[in-house]
Formats: structure tokens, sequence, C-alpha cells
């Protein structure tokens, strides 16, 4: 993909997939999304929803972790979008 597509905003059949894909088992990773998706998602581009994707490739615990700051995104996490998508979601951090 080249950068005219992956900046590219998703559409919103898209959008709906994403959203989908998106459920999780933990109530506390699904605040963190549903927060994310409330300020984003008529922005995100291409490139936001394939590093979104590859977040949710993770466990429930694994994404907690990163979401909740006590991991870094290591291996194939350890990227620019992904880190600037896991940047967004923190940022959307649920009340203690």
């Amino acid at each position: 993909m080249d950068d005219t597509t992956t900046d590219a905003l998703l559409d919103e059949r898209a959008l709906s997939k994403l959203r989908w894909r998106c459920r999780r088992g933990l109530l506390e990773n699904d605040l963190f999304i549903e927060r994310f998706f409330a300020r984003h998602e008529s922005g995100l581009t291409v490139r936001q929803a394939d590093a979104l994707g590859a977040l949710m490739d993770l466990s429930d615990n694994d994404l907690l972790d990163l979401l909740l700051g006590r991991k870094a995104p290591q291996d194939d996490l350890a990227r620019d979008d992904v880190t600037h998508v896991l940047g967004l979601l923190r940022a959307t951090r649920p009340p203690v």
C-alpha cells in the first residue's frame, strides 16, 4: 500500500468491520476502545485501522498491559503506527 491509500479515511463498511473486530472480553479494554471510537472514528485512516487491528490480535490481558502502560509494544508491534494508535487509546483512558 502506498501512503495515499494508507492515509485515506476508512469508509463506513470498513469502520463497521473494525468496530466489530475490536469487541473484547474484558470490560476494561472495551472502555478504552469505546472512548477511542467516540473521539476518533470519523477521522480514522486505513493505516490507523491496520495498527488497531494488530493490537486486536493480542490477548485481552496483553492488550490491557499495553493500554495501562505496564508494558511497551515489542517485536512486530514496535512500530510507529501502532505506537501512535496506542497513544490515542491511552489518551482516552477511563477514569480510575
